[in-house]
């Protein structure tokens, strides 16, 4: 490999630590925006700078006629209904408890790929799932009244997940032809394009600059150069180098970095249940994975595994 080993681990472990920062960038954005207008000013910063890049360094493909309906497909599940499941959902949960139901996002994604293309499941991954899943709910349920955030927006959250596996579906049939930047780009600017009627509809008559924050500003840009592009770009490099099964498992590092992060910035309470809960989950997506990483690599191209996009 052109780069060292060690540095290419130290690149992915930095993406997913910028990754569970977005959650709480997220709040500190939606304290001067609504939901709606955070994603339609993210994707436009995404957008000129995965564009950006992609053109500067010639890695932007050539779009297929036959493939446009397939890039379509993946901006209506993502970023569209993703950001809408996400975005007002972590309006109603905290940004530790959103970034876990995210978190279970390697875990459906198995599932779905048996069912559309026949790719087997161990026992490791069956039990990797029912235990984070176990986790999630003792997150969540640290109340014993019931569910500590609004059952409204973890249902959005979930909304959320299933589009991310629906995006992975859609990514397996384009990743042997493109770049993966070039499906980046071309899926934020596709998904711009979707947001654009509701922007104009429901945000534009309600957008009021006055109250905007330095901050709030930060963490939009933020979540487009390091949430949409940075990020990704990193955990290319990684699936590149070390493989997408072994990139993949650095992702159970976000719900940890968001939670530590909620408690120093945000002020979010960490109870001991909560501590139990993270790493219940960490522990069961960590099992999930031990078995892949036993299997070895194939010699065609790897296909490109969802990491989630906060």
């Amino acid at each position: 490999m052109g780069k060292s080993r060690a540095g290419v681990i130290f690149l992915v472990i930095l993406g997913m630590i910028f990754w569970g920062f977005s959650f709480v960038a997220f709040k500190f954005a939606n304290v001067s925006f609504r939901p709606i207008t955070i994603v339609f000013f993210r994707l436009t910063v995404s957008i000129f700078f995965l564009f950006g890049f992609a053109l500067l360094f010639k890695r932007l493909n050539r779009i297929k006629r036959k493939d446009q309906k397939w890039f379509l497909l993946m901006a209506i599940v993502e970023p569209f209904f993703y950001f809408l499941g996400e975005a007002y959902g972590l309006t109603m949960v905290t940004a530790t408890v959103g970034a876990i139901i995210i978190s279970t996002i390697p875990l459906i994604v198995p599932f779905a790929a048996y069912y559309l293309f026949r790719e087997r499941l161990t026992p490791m991954n069956y039990l990797g799932l029912v235990i984070s899943f176990g986790g999630v709910l003792v997150v969540v349920l640290t109340r014993s009244v019931g569910l500590a955030s609004d059952w409204k927006g973890v249902l959005l959250m979930f909304v959320a997940v299933l589009s991310a596996v629906s995006y992975t579906m859609v990514v397996k049939i384009l990743a042997d032809d493109y770049t993966p930047i070039t499906i980046t780009a071309y899926q934020s600017l596709y998904g711009l394009l979707l947001f654009v009627p509701l922007f104009l509809i429901m945000e534009v008559p309600n957008l009021d600059f006055s109250h905007v924050t330095t901050h709030s500003l930060m963490a939009v840009g933020y979540l487009g150069v390091f949430g949409s592009g940075i990020c990704f770009i990193i955990m290319t490099i990684g699936i590149r180098e070390l493989g997408a099964v072994k990139s993949n498992i650095f992702a159970n590092l976000i719900p940890v970095v968001t939670a530590i992060l909620s408690f120093f910035l945000l002020k979010e309470a960490m109870p001991l249940l909560k501590i139990m809960g993270i790493f219940i989950v960490i522990m069961g997506l960590l099992l999930s994975q031990i078995s892949s990483l036993r299997v070895k690599r194939n010699s065609g191209r790897e296909s490109v595994h969802h990491i989630p996009n906060p």
